[in-house]
């Protein structure tokens, strides 16, 4: 196995082979925790780790992650009493995202121990097999860690309940607007999200910025069918594919229509020799290296 691995979207299927991988010590450095991430942990956990393993969590348990929903201290406490030796430390402004089996692998990413950093966002990383760049990473992350505060499994059940008053004055507070204000806030919103949607754009038709993005997903996945680029580009683009309502920006229709747009694409980059369809799989053309200007 080649000892640095560029790891992208669906890093999570080498994340769970880090975790069942684990025998003595797994090492989980992230910012954000959410149940979702911790189901996924718990999961993939090995016999020999919950019998005789011990599992440290680096993480931020700051406030206003906690009242923004972006730490949930309660999936910690979850995962207490499934190892024998388990820690949680806790840092400030900790950023990085760091998961570590033993001295074995280590994964070095962007993505964190939620729903979106493992399925949702495009997250990108390396994985290393190297066991002494591996146990140095480890190493690292540990001295770091030790600066902060080590949280018992008490501490932490207080916390929670400390959390959830403050998860609860925090949504009261951004409850308590007026209906107007809120309607105002809704406006421009929506306001700010076409803005967005013109830049992306840049002064061009949708079907320009799916065009480069069907010569992105078949140079990185190979032949696709239209029902998986759908998935994909929906997945890249969620602001230009929207199921459920039809946008009108200067005059351009967006929403319901993307899908339309995406046969536009196809159309388009068939017309110039870049891509055909073979067996109901489109498939790049050979010498289409990079995605030329449109």
């Amino acid at each position: 196995m080649t000892a640095i691995t560029v790891l992208r979207r669906g890093w999570k299927d080498t994340l769970a082979s880090v975790v069942k991988e684990a025998e003595d010590h797994l090492l989980i450095c992230s910012p954000y925790v959410s149940c979702h991430g911790t189901d996924f942990i718990n999961g993939c956990l090995s016999g020999k780790l919950r019998e005789s393993g011990r599992l440290t969590f680096v993480t931020d348990l700051s406030p206003v992650n906690v009242a923004q929903g972006s730490t949930d201290p309660n999936s910690l406490y979850a995962l207490s009493g499934v190892v024998p030796r388990f820690a949680v430390m806790h840092l400030p402004r900790l950023h990085a995202k760091v998961y570590v089996s033993d001295t074995k692998r280590a994964v070095i990413t962007s993505g964190n121990l939620t729903a979106g950093g493992l399925m949702l966002n495009y997250e990108s990383g390396v994985q290393i097999t190297d066991p002494e760049v591996v146990d140095e990473v480890r190493r690292d992350v540990i001295s770091y860690a030790d600066l902060g505060a080590l949280v018992s499994a008490e501490q932490l059940l207080s916390y929670c309940q400390a959390a959830e008053k403050v998860r609860g004055a925090f949504q009261r507070q951004q409850n308590s607007a007026a209906k107007a204000l809120r309607q105002e806030f809704e406006r421009t919103r929506r306001v700010a999200e076409d803005e967005l949607i013109r830049m992306r754009l840049a002064g061009g038709a949708m079907h320009t910025v799916f065009a480069k993005t069907i010569l992105y997903l078949l140079q990185r996945h190979g032949a696709l069918r239209t029902e998986q680029i759908h998935g994909m580009i929906e997945s890249i683009h969620p602001d230009l594919c929207d199921n459920a309502v039809d946008r009108v920006i200067d005059g351009k229709s967006f929403g319901k229509k993307w899908k339309h747009a995406v046969r536009t694409a196809q159309q388009n980059l068939k017309h110039k020799g870049l891509i055909e369809l073979r067996d109901d799989l489109w498939t790049l053309l050979r010498g289409v290296a990079s995605t030329p200007a449109l």
